[in-house]
This record gives C-alpha cells, structure tokens and sequence, in this order.
C-alpha cells in the first residue's frame, strides 16, 4: 500500500492539531511542562522566528513577533489564546495581502510541522478509540506509517464519535489550505504544476499560506483537457486522481476548497447565510444561484469548476454520492467489470444507470430521485458542464449561439440550430446533445429544462394545471396545445426544440417506454434503457412499434393495448411537425428544400409532401406514402386536422371519434359532413385536402382498401391511383350488369364502398383528376371565384357549357351522361333536394330518383329551390335524348327509324340540341310514336309547354323573339306556359323563319293532344270534365271534342275556353296557310281539325262517289271490246302456226 494511499497526510495532523492544542493551552494554565514538541521542526528543528523564551513554555501564535500585528488587526482578542482559533481566523481572511510576509512563513512553516509529526497518530488512536474498532478497516490498518489517519478520513462520514469527528473536520480546513501539506500531493503533481504554470513548489519562491489557487488551476487543467483534448497540456493519470481525491474529502464543506471559499465567500453571505456548513449544503445552494445578476464572475467560474469535476467523478458531489450509496450498489451501477475505473466513476453513468433502473419500475430511494433531478437540471443549465458539447459543438456556439450561455440558453439554441434546415450542425455535435438529452432525462421532468419550464410556465397554468407538476404527461398536454391559442410563442420555439431530440430515441419519452418496453422486446428486439444495438438503434424502435400497432388479428404479432394507445400519442405529435418524424426528415430532407422551401406553417410541410407525392424520390415516397396510408386508417393522427374538426366531430362524429378503433370511420363522417354548418374553412380545407390525396393512391382510403383489395389484384393489377381504380371497378360492374351475369365479379362489400366512393367523389371536381385537368382553363376563365367543394365549380360549367373548350366539353357531358344514368352521383341535386327525396320519394332506388323529383315538382310541398334544381336537370335533358335514360330505352326503335338524319349528324361528345326530341316530338303529332315513346315524349310536351326553357331548339332560335316580345313573361318567376302563348298570339310579328317554325310546330303539337298546351288545357278545363270525360286523352281526341262542341249550338262552353278555342282555330288557319300540309298524314290531321271539316268530307264523299259511278259506266261500255282484244292474240298464234306447216308441207 502506498505511503499516502487515500488520504494524504493532511489529516492525521488535524486530529493531533486539536488534541495538542488544547494539550498545550491547559498545560499552560496549570504551569505543567511545555509544549516543545510541536514547536519544533521535523527532525527536532525549531520553528523559525519563534523566541528563544517562549520555547521552554507553553507556545501561542499571538505572542509570536511576525504575526503579532496582523492578529491584533484581523482576529477577535477572544481567539488569541487559542492557536487553532488564531490559524483558522488568519487563514479565512479576504485578502491574503493583509498578512506580512513573516507572519505567512511563520503559519507556513507552524502547519507543516503538524503535518509530518508523528505523535499525531497516537494523539488519533486516543481521541478515536471507540471509532477505530467500528470501522474494520482502520482497524486493520498497521500503526505508525500514517495509513489511520487516512482511513478514518475516508470513512469520516460513518464517524458517530462526537470529538474524533469534531477534530477530523477542524483540521482537514487547515489542511486544505496549502495543497504542499496534503502528503504525496506534490509529488504526485510536481511536474503537471510546472507544466501549466500554476505556481511554486519551492517554499522560499512562494511563502503564502494558502494556495488553494494552485489546486483551482491543476483543476481548470483538468477539465480543459477533457473539453479539448490534443491541444491542452495533458495532465498525468496520477495527478489526475489526486485531484479528484483531493475534491472528493473537500465535497462535504465548501471551506475545504480553499480557492472556491475565496471566491465565494461574499456570495455565500448574499444567497446561502442561512445554510448550515456540512454534507455540501453550501454547494448545492451556490450551484442553484449560480446564474443570478448578484453572483460575482469569479465565484461563477469557481462553482462551474466544481461541478465540471463532479461530471467527471460524481463522488465529488458529496451529497448525490451518499444519497445514492445505496442504489448503485443495488443496481451494480458500479461494479461493471467492462468499464474502466474512469468512466465508472462519471456523472453520466450514475445518471443512465439510477434511470434505467427508474425507467424499468425499479425503487430508487427519493433522496437519490432528488439529488439525481438536481444534477439533471445542472447539466441542463450549462452546457460547458458537458465536455463532449464544448469540444464537438464549438464552432456551431461561437457562430450561432454565442452570448447565450446563462440558463439553458446556449443549450437550447444548438437545439434550434440542430432542428432547422438551414443549420445543420455537425453528425458528432449532434450525437453530443441527444446523448445529454438522454443523461439529463427531461422527457421525465419538464422541470428539469429550465429554459423550457420558464418559458411554459404559463401554458402549464392555465392548459394543463389538471396534471401533477413534474409529471412527464406535462410535455404531451404541451403538445396538444402546441399552435393553439393558449400556446405562446417562446414555450413553443423551446418545446419543438425539446422534443425533436427526444422523438430520436423512444426511450426519451418515459411513459411509451414504461407501456412499450415489454412489446419492443418482444417484436424488435430491444435491449435496456440505457443499452443500444447496431441492429435496432433508439431511432428505428418507434418506426417498429407502429407498423405492428395498427396490424389486423389475422395478420398477428400486434402491440399490447397500452402501448399502442401511446404510439398513437406520439405518431398525433409528430403529425404536428415533420421535424418530429426522424426518418421522414432524413429521407425527405431534399425533397423538403425542393418542393417545401416556403412551406414554413405548422403541418405544411407533411401536407406539401403528399401534394408532391409523385414527384419525390424513392425513399421519400414510401416513407410519405406508409404514413399517409396510417393516416387513412387512423385520421387522428392528424392532430391538426382533428382540431380544426374539433365542432362537426362534436356534433356528427362524435360516437365515431370515441372509438379506440378509427378503421377510417371518423373521416368517412367528416367527408359526409363536409358542409354542415359546424364545419368551419380549416377543416374543410383539411379534409378536402386528405380527399385529394386519396386519389392518388387507392391505398389511401382505408376503407375501400380493405373492402377491394383482393378485388383490384384480381381485376385492376398494377394500377394505383385511386381514379383508375375506381373507373376499373365500376366499368367492371357495369358490364357484369348490363350482361345479367348470374354472379358479379366484384364482391358486394366492395362494390358498397365503390358506391361510396363514388358519391364522395362527385362533391369536388379536383376528386376527378382527369375531368379537372381538361378543365382548368376553362374554370379560371369562366368559374374564377366560384369556390371548389359542394360541386360548385361542376355546376357552373354545366351553365356555362356552351362556351367550354371541347375537350372540357366533351369530359362534362359525359359526367351529365353518368349522373342522369345514376342521379345519386349527381352531388348538387342530391344536397339541394335532400329532404325533398325523404319527402315524396323515400323508397325509390337511385336510378330512378331524378324521375320521382319529376313527378312531384309541381306539388305545392316542394322546396322552391329543389324545384329550380329539378328544372335545371330537365333542360340538360331535353338538350340531348342520350342525357334521358327513360326517353332513350322508351324510343330505342322510334329514334333510328324516324330520326335518323339527326343522328347521322351527331357525334359522341357533342348534345343535339334537342333536335332528336323536336324530331320524335313532330311524330307525336302525326300519331306515329310507339306508345312507351309517345307517352315519355307526352310528358316532355307538357313540361317544356309550362316552361319554354325546357325546349331547347324554342330557346336557341327564339331568344330574339322572346326578348322582344314576351320579356315580361320570360322574366316571371313560375313558368306556366305565358311565354309560348306570348309567340303564338305574336305570330304575326316574328321575323325569325327558324323561330316562327318553331312555333308553327308548338301549335301543330298542340292539336294532338290538349295536355300540351296548358293555357288552352287550363281554360277549358271544366268543359272537358262535363263534355268529353269520357274521351281518353291522346290523339287529339279531346280536342277534337270540344271542337264539336264549339261547333254545337246546344253546347255552351266557357267563356274563357270557347275565346281560347276560337284563337287555336284562327292559329291553325294561319299556320295552314303559311306552312301547308307537308304530307297526307298531316292534310289528313288539318281536315279532321279543320272548323269545316263536315263540309270537306261531304264533297270528299260526293267526289269519290261520282268516281264510282263514272267507272261503272265506262266498264259496260268497253267490255266487248275488251273480250276481242284478248281473244286476238290466241287466233294470231294458229294463223302463224297454220302457215308455217303449209310452207313445210309444200317444201315437202
């Protein structure tokens, strides 16, 4: 064992000190002997400067001549007689100048005696000797070569014994106060001290009696080094330990380190008057003022180079090595044979292994929990403690952070340095601050980061006062504030920065670590809190987790329930920022400052991302893609989103927003609610946004996912975007419809949610990217201001049809085609009429919806404006017969046979105009329709007879005319047919050929059938009841009727029906006269309307009669003859045969 192996001599001299010194002041009261002995030198020497009178009697300081000046001036008269009392008081003072220099050589030279004296051992074995036994170790120790001394100081802090403890802690002050007395010191240090010029070895250089200033620079060596090694002065291993040793005995009072209690004497008077001296009390109420405007600079570095020592050995720090004595000896924190003493023995591994042992439900005792936060909350504050960051983030602090370095600012500026996009920091900086992140454990105490707790203090009050304080669901009730109003800005800026190192390792976040470690175990093969692996590093842990969390049962190896409620937790934060995500920022980060640059709001830059989805590299698109995928299945990911939503959930999604299972369920409510008045523009925008992005992958929508998964791979392979998908699907359907296939190919879970899929589709024209894509001109030049959503911008290119570019002319009347076929999918008519289809047609399917709003249009219940949606439709209409299912399969055969000049002239993507509905509406009136085909083309005469809008080819050649002539009644608000009996009674004064035609065939309809002419239909309504209720309509029947009994004078009509009737007949004669009977069918039509039509077919008869009778005549007459001309040809053929066999015979 060596000489001076714990302790240095040092102490051996305090406890003889305080037992001779009270030996010798008694003696000299009794007038007993002398005290010769510690008057003299080493080796029998005697004291320099000390009378020769006083050497044979008891011996005080304050008789001495060198120091007799300073005594009177500096010490209380009370202490003279004491000489302990007189060397504390001389050696405690301000300012060593004060003291002559004959005075300091005198006290030099006094303590230096007591500590190479013998006697002070037997003096320690009288005044110890109920300790020593206690203590078996000491006990052990051999006598006479200082080792007792050294190990009762080791274990001073188990000294019950009241005087060996009293005299153990008086003189290790004296002691400590020259680092020469301390036994091997000097030799251990001789050559570090020369190296870094941290004063004199030799006695006659430098005589002072306190040198606590060469310990502080051995010190500040040390940790220079450690902060910069290579470029500093390395100081021996030995010295090394000897200072750390020398700082560990001075931890429990801060007057055993000299230079510190220098520096810090006036400061302990303004922050710590009231602590008490012992078990490093001072310390620690120094340490927690460290950073107040009052704390003098000197003071400051002295306490941050006590506690630089105490990072690098945490013994150094008397109360946190007591407190938790017990615990690292529980948890074998210190007995880790792979370790080196040194790193052993540093702050950071107590602190890792105390956590560890917390984090995995372990009992740590409270006073070790508290000194442990202490220490936390310390490095925290400084950064400087932490010699890693000081050497690898140099240049980034003086760059960017210089000036910051009080309270965790300089801290958390690297941390804002380190997040940002701009200032990236170097890989081993980096590494350093998650590394501290991970010693200091904020994620458990927001208290801890002092700079985030100043800053939030008060959100804490006011949004999250409910939660314990020091309770880590501090930080996530933070998070869920994060961007609200209740957030402000400083607490956000900290926060973000706090939390972008801790969503780096997963162990950082106590409670998903305390529900996940038995899961991460089990399915990612994780190893202790403080362990990492190449093959599972903290950062991959997570990504872990949640692709296990939303697994199906089938699909196994799921996360246990707690835990995957705290995965969501944090997948909902880390959708507030993308920074939050690590491995979505590393694979993203140039994609990110590609398309994202000027993406700087809170969740732009995910939701700018999946807006470029097709556009970003490999890595970054799967990564983009499997969290959007997550957030299909599970939308209250999106935190954001949710928040926005938080009133239409409230009021329509609540019972589907309390399930702990979303399965898409939430965002299907959201999207069928999109327009209920609780729904405010972000979250509108939110879902319309999340809608969009489903179509660029079917993957996208959870729901149709699962319910047409098997059915895309069968039918759609290798198709993605969700448009075609669906397009492939329904084409699919259809055909296995139209073909009545006994089984469907598709399966009926997904042609239901195909179904869905499609209504949502039709609320916003961006929902079909091929229709929008053709339109986009034509909807900033027509619809600039009309809004997306609710089907608005598709609605104003229906009106604004006519002057679409053809290609967007084209798309939209094929999407009127798709929605007339199925008016479900027509999203307008469906909200405007909603209550109106609950009201009259509750149990019509949906191809037939449009029709049952048709027939109850005119009801008196009808909505106004569902009536004016029902109008809108009928004229799309009546533009083209392809725009009317029922109309197309009622004329299937009329249409080809009567009109087939119109449809040579047609296209597919182009309407008629209505000219093949004009066409069979001319047959009608000819009576040659099929009767499915004339009773649908009945029911459009009597809707475009109300209303003039509804007959296409009247509006396109009228509008002059109308404008002109009947622009009161085209003005009027309920169309009753004013309009087309305004033409016909100005038939005269229409210019226009093409318009005055088109009327012409209104009044040649209307003498088919009375229905299509409701003015005419309304006059004589009465009269029909009485007259012709036994006629069926149709086929001009009823008006030939009343044309009877306008012509019976024992009939008498109304008023009104027989002035209307007359005006009809005047109508005709004139259209006879201006447009005459194209055909026998139509003559025929025009005699039996005719007024006079008795007259015409009395001499129509006369006429044919007296054709009779004049061939009857010129039959008899002609008769015979006619006999002789057929007999002539028969008595030619003999005479011609007769002669030629006379001629043969006379040949003969």
């Amino acid at each position: 064992m060596a000489a001076c192996r714990r302790v240095h001599l040092i102490l051996l001299l305090m406890s003889l000190t305080a037992c001779l010194f009270s030996t010798a002041d008694q003696r000299q009261q009794n007038g007993n002997g002398n005290a010769r002995g510690i008057l003299q030198q080493p080796g029998g020497g005697n004291l320099p400067g000390v009378s020769q009178s006083r050497r044979a009697a008891g011996w005080k300081l304050a008789e001495e001549e060198a120091c007799r000046e300073d005594l009177t001036r500096l010490c209380p008269k009370h202490t003279w007689n004491n000489n302990l009392a007189v060397l504390e008081c001389l050696q405690d003072r301000k300012d060593e100048s004060e003291i002559s220099a004959a005075c300091n050589h005198l006290l030099w030279n006094y303590k230096l005696n007591l500590t190479t004296d013998p006697k002070f051992e037997s003096v320690a074995v009288e005044v110890c000797k109920t300790t020593i036994p206690e203590i078996k170790e000491c006990a052990e120790e051999p006598r006479g070569k200082g080792y007792l001394v050294s190990c009762l100081v080791d274990h001073r802090s188990n000294i019950s014994e009241y005087q060996c403890h009293q005299y153990i802690t008086k003189m290790t002050t004296i002691i400590y106060s020259d680092y020469r007395l301390i036994c091997g010191f000097m030799d251990k240090c001789r050559d570090d001290i020369n190296a870094l010029h941290c004063g004199s070895i030799n006695t006659g250089e430098k005589d002072l009696h306190s040198q606590g200033e060469v310990i502080a620079c051995l010190e500040k060596g040390l940790v220079s080094e450690a902060e910069d090694p290579g470029q500093r002065q390395e100081v021996k291993d030995e010295c090394k330990k000897a200072i750390l040793r020398v700082a560990e005995l001075s931890s429990d009072d801060f007057h055993l380190d000299r230079y510190l209690y220098f520096s810090c004497r006036d400061d302990r008077e303004r922050f710590c008057e009231n602590t008490q001296a012992g078990e490093g009390r001072v310390y620690k109420c120094l340490f927690n003022h460290k950073f107040e405007e009052a704390m003098t600079e000197k003071c400051r570095d002295a306490l941050t180079t006590r506690q630089k020592l105490i990072v690098q050995d945490y013994k150094v720090s008397y109360s946190l090595a007591k407190a938790c004595k017990s615990d690292l000896r529980k948890y074998r924190c210190n007995a880790d044979a792979n370790l080196p003493r040194a790193r052993e023995a540093r702050l950071s591994y107590l602190l890792l292994c105390l956590e560890s042992a917390v984090h995995r439900g372990r009992v740590v005792s409270g006073e070790c929990q508290g000194e442990m936060m202490d220490y936390r909350r310390m490095l925290m504050e400084d950064f400087s403690l932490s010699p890693e960051i000081v050497l690898h983030c140099r240049s980034e602090i003086e760059t960017q952070c210089s000036g910051l370095h009080r309270k965790g600012r300089t801290l958390h500026c690297l941390m804002r340095v380190g997040r940002s996009d701009k200032g990236v920091v170097d890989e081993m900086c980096q590494r350093s601050l998650q590394n501290l992140i991970q010693e200091a454990d904020p994620g458990a105490d927001y208290r801890i980061d002092r700079a985030l707790n100043e800053a939030c203090e008060s959100v804490i009050q006011t949004a999250c006062k409910h939660i314990r304080s020091g309770d880590p669901m501090i930080l996530s009730c933070l998070m869920e504030h994060l961007y609200t109003e209740k957030m402000v800005e400083d607490c956000e800026h900290r926060l973000l920065e706090l939390q972008y190192f801790i969503s780096r390792d997963w162990k950082l976040d106590p409670i998903l670590y305390r529900k996940c470690q038995g899961d991460a175990a089990r399915l990612c093969h994780t190893h202790g809190w403080n362990e990492t692996s190449e093959a599972m590093p903290p950062g991959a842990v997570f990504s872990c987790l949640y692709r296990h969390a939303y697994r199906t049962e089938e699909q196994g190896r799921r996360l246990s329930r707690d835990c995957k409620v705290e995965v969501q937790r944090i997948l909902h934060q880390r959708a507030l920022d993308v920074k939050l995500d690590p491995e979505l920022q590393k694979r993203c980060m140039t994609d990110l400052g590609k398309w994202c640059s000027e993406k700087t709001e809170s969740g732009q830059e995910l939701e700018c991302l999946q807006d470029h989805l097709e556009d970003l590299g490999t890595d970054c698109r799967d990564i983009v893609g499997n969290l959007t995928e997550l957030e299909s299945e599970d939308i209250q990911i999106e935190a954001l989103l949710i928040r926005a939503c938080e009133p239409v959930i409230q009021s329509h999604c609540h019972e589907v927003a309390d399930n702990q299972i979303d399965s898409g369920d939430l965002m299907e409510c959201l999207v069928l609610n999109k327009h209920q008045k609780e729904m405010n523009e972000k979250c509108a925008v939110g879902v319309t946004h999340f809608q969009l992005l489903q179509m660029k992958d079917f993957r996208f929508s959870y729901k149709f996912k699962m319910a047409c998964k098997e059915d895309v791979l069968k039918l759609c392979p290798n198709i993605k975007k969700k448009i075609d998908v669906v397009i492939c699907l329904s084409t699919t359907v259809r055909n296995d419809t139209l073909q009545d296939a006994k089984e469907h190919r598709v399966a009926l879970k997904c042609r239901k949610q195909l179904r869905v899929e499609e209504l949502e589709m039709s609320e916003d024209i961006r929902l079909e990217p091929e229709l929008y894509e053709s339109c986009k001109q034509d909807i900033s030049r027509l619809c600039p201001n009309v809004a997306f959503g609710n089907a608005q911008v598709i609605e104003c290119l229906k009106e604004n049809k006519k002057q679409l570019t053809p290609i967007c002319h084209q798309k939209v009347f094929k999407l009127q085609e798709v929605e007339m076929m199925d008016p479900e999918r027509d999203y307008q008519l469906m909200r405007v009429c909603k209550q109106m289809i609950k009201r009259f047609c509750p149990d019509s399917d949906a191809k037939s919806m449009l029709q049952c709003l048709k027939q109850n249009k005119n009801s008196e219940l009808m909505d106004p404006k569902c009536k004016q949606m029902i109008t809108k439709r009928q004229i799309t209409q009546n533009t083209d017969y392809r725009l009317n299912p029922v109309l197309r399969k009622a004329c299937k055969a009329d249409i080809p046979k009567f009109c087939q000049s119109v449809l040579n002239k047609a296209t597919d993507d182009s309407e008629l105009e209505g000219q093949v509905i004009s066409c069979l509406k001319l047959k009608y009136a000819d009576q040659r329709l099929s009767p499915d085909c004339e009773d649908q083309i009945r029911v459009i005469l009597q809707e475009s007879a109300l209303d003039y809008r509804l007959d296409p080819q009247l509006q396109m050649h009228c509008t002059d005319e109308i404008s002109r002539l009947c622009a009161e009644e085209a003005a009027a608000q309920e169309q009753t047919g004013q309009v087309e009996e305004c033409l016909k009674l100005n038939l005269l004064k229409i210019k226009h050929d093409p318009c005055k035609k088109e009327v012409l065939n209104i009044l040649k309809e209307s003498k088919a059938d009375i229905f299509v002419d409701p003015v005419l239909h309304t006059a004589c309504a009465l009269d029909i009841k009485h007259h012709c209720a036994a006629i069926p309509p149709g086929r001009g029947r009823q008006m030939s009727c009343l044309m009877e009994a306008l012509g019976d004078k024992r009939v008498r009509l109304q008023p009104e029906c027989k002035k209307r009737l007359q005006d009809r007949i005047d109508m005709w004669s004139y259209a006879a006269k201006v447009a005459p009977a194209e055909g026998f069918s139509d003559l025929a039509t025009q005699v039996l309307l005719s007024p006079s039509k008795n007259y015409i077919l009395f001499m129509m008869a006369l006429a044919v009669c007296l054709l009779f009778l004049v061939g009857l005549l010129c039959g008899r007459i002609t008769k015979r003859v006619t006999r002789e001309l057929k007999d002539r040809p028969l008595v030619s053929s003999y005479m011609i045969l007769f002669n030629g066999e006379e001629r043969r015979f006379c040949g003969l």
